[in-house]
């Protein structure tokens, strides 16, 4: 038995294996998957369930002309080792290499770029409409997980695809919670006839008999309904339009593309429920799938060893306050949309499971639930990612800003965010926050200025923010008692001559840093919004030159803030706005991302020299 892998560069080349050779090379592939990822970290258990599933995709479809659009990415692994990038899982979500989502400047074979979730279905619906309107003969296929489907965009596509008659395949990867009874052979069999052209004539031609016979029709039509949803879940998805398949192992090969195949055959939209098992394959991460879904380096042989305890990241310091507050104020609840793990609520949602929400992934809905639960007395926290909360824009000024609610928005990831790149990087929330009516904006910048600012926030009557970046800060103990700072007031850190630094947030400390090389004054900003306009005026008519620095879009962020103070008071001086450039910028390692961005105590100096020189 020689080595399958290796001999396969592009999927053409996987269409030529026999089908009896499609098991061997699933097990290379989930091995060198392992093997690959413990090197590098990724994302693991999603990507171990799905092999067998794309192995089987791109041997039925002819890719990349027929289409696969995957939903979020954290299960792409297998389909870009076997486009062509299996030598890029080298330099996986490193600087200038490959990226850990789908992306169509990557391959071809990338039909559309992803990373946030329930997208999919959408994409899909779109290029399969193109594909019509062009009258291209292609197959598109959106693969997408059982927790996408808790976002309500994948339903908003599901109504507009089922009342269409367009030709797409939507796969619900079913991982994690089952939808149905286990697989069996019963199932197993139903499923071949349901995706048989066979079944498909015969119940066209049944329904053309009996059309001349009302009353026999509906009987058919009901016994259909209720047998179907007796053995399987089609009940919803025909509803919607769709028809069923499923469910099927995903982990079975040969019946997975002997469906695949028959489906490529049918009309209209199709609906297949595959059930996979997250780590399948790795008992470790079989096991404990949660924590193998996103990795760092390990040993395959040992598997993840936990390390040592170092400085607490902000997520664990925003978990302790949470847990603190809810003793003191019993009317505290926790919102988050499907991050239990990643916003730092494993502790709450077990010391306060009555007060704890996981509403899915489902950003808008979590938005609007706060805005109820506040409406009738009760303070809710929603603990959500920078980047996520952009999905719920709408609803943050129309739910929860006009109606002056007080919801605290613990926002984590604020920042550049290292491996997962422009997709997961909380680069634009000064920006899109500050511009909003009632909204209190802060910016700590250390770890005790964070406990303290979500206490000061959730001792407000409106809306309020704490952004705070991924990872550890600079070491501070946070205080244990809690006091609530004064609003829009800053503070002075170091006194210098000529030249002002206005820094916000993680900033502050490489501000700091460059200002004993610059003898240069700094001030920790605290708010955005409200700005310390006093603070900002004192500096102006001392210094000659004025800084801000933050790690936000430039455009319309925080130095943007402090330019509208200045012109409000009439007052002219030079300003040197410092923060992140108008580009998505790629992924890396986090801490040289910003040494490229200019953001570090070297570049900080660099660019102030630079603004001077203008003036020599």
């Amino acid at each position: 038995m020689y080595p399958l892998l290796d001999t396969i560069n592009d999927p053409a080349q996987l269409r030529k294996l026999e089908r009896n050779e499609l098991d061997q090379l699933a097990n290379e592939l989930r091995n060198f998957l392992i093997e690959s990822v413990s090197k590098t970290g990724g994302h693991l258990s999603s990507n171990l369930g799905t092999v067998e599933l794309t192995v089987a995709l791109h041997y039925v479809f002819n890719t990349p002309h027929d289409r696969l659009v995957w939903d979020v990415g954290h299960q792409t692994y297998a389909h870009k080792i076997l486009t062509g990038r299996r030598k890029g899982m080298e330099k996986l979500r490193m600087h200038g290499g490959m990226a850990g989502f789908p992306r169509r400047d990557e391959s071809e074979y990338d039909a559309f770029g992803t990373a946030h979730s329930s997208t999919s279905i959408s994409a899909a619906l779109g290029m399969a409409v193109a594909a019509e309107l062009e009258d291209k003969d292609r197959y598109v296929t959106a693969i997408i997980g059982d927790s996408s489907m808790s976002g309500g965009l994948a339903f908003e596509a599901l109504n507009n695809a089922g009342a269409m008659d367009t030709n797409l395949l939507v796969i619900l990867n079913d991982n994690d919670m089952s939808i149905s009874p286990p697989v069996g052979a019963l199932n197993n069999y139903l499923t071949s006839l349901l995706s048989g052209k066979a079944y498909a004539t015969a119940r066209q031609a049944g329904e053309k008999v009996l059309k001349v016979v009302p009353s026999v029709l509906e009987l058919a039509n009901r016994t259909q309904v209720h047998v179907k949803g007796m053995l399987a879940p089609s009940t919803l998805f025909e509803q919607f339009g769709f028809n069923y398949i499923g469910p099927v192992d995903g982990h079975d090969l040969d019946k997975l593309v002997t469906t695949l195949s028959g489906i490529k055959n049918l009309k209209g939209p199709q609906f297949l429920h595959v059930i996979t098992r997250k780590g399948q394959g790795y008992k470790l991460a079989e096991d404990d799938p949660i924590l193998y879904h996103g990795v760092g380096k390990f040993d395959p042989d040992v598997g993840i060893v936990p390390k040592a305890p170092g400085k607490p990241a902000y997520t664990q310091i925003f978990g302790d306050w949470l847990c603190d507050m809810a003793a003191l104020d019993p009317r505290l609840v926790g919102i988050t949309p499907a991050m239990r793990e990643g916003s730092g609520l494993v502790r709450f949602s077990q010391e306060y499971p009555d007060r704890y929400f996981d509403v899915g992934i489902a950003e808008q809905h979590a938005v609007t639930f706060a805005a109820g639960l506040a409406c009738d007395g009760i303070k809710p926290v929603v603990a959500i990612y920078s980047t996520f909360l952009q999905r719920a824009y709408d609803q943050l000024i129309h739910d929860v800003a006009i109606q002056n609610l007080p919801v605290v928005f613990a926002i984590d990831r604020a920042g550049l965010v290292g491996a997962d790149g422009p997709t997961h990087a909380g680069s634009f929330d000064l920006t899109y926050l500050r511009c909003i009516p009632n909204m209190t904006v802060m910016t700590p910048s250390d770890e005790n200025e964070c406990r303290q600012m979500l206490y000061t926030a959730f001792q407000m009557d409106s809306p309020s923010a704490v952004r705070y970046p991924r990872g550890a800060g600079i070491g501070v103990t946070p205080i244990k008692e809690m006091k609530a700072l004064e609003i829009g007031l800053g503070e002075i850190c170091r006194k210098g001559e000529k030249i002002a630094m206005l820094a916000f947030g993680s900033m502050l400390q490489p501000s700091l840093e460059a200002a004993e090389e610059l003898n240069a004054t700094v001030a920790n900003m605290r708010f955005v919004k409200p700005l310390d306009d006093d603070l900002i005026l004192s500096l102006a008519a001392n210094h000659d030159l004025l800084v801000t620095i933050e790690e936000n879009t430039i455009m319309g962020g925080a130095g943007s803030a402090v330019l509208e103070s200045l012109e409000r008071k009439g007052i002219s001086i030079s300003v040197l706005q410092l923060g992140l450039p108008d580009t998505f910028i790629d992924q890396g390692d986090p801490i040289q991302m910003l040494v490229d961005c200019g953001r570090d105590k070297v570049g900080i100096i660099k660019e102030i020299r630079n603004k001077l020189s203008e003036y020599s």
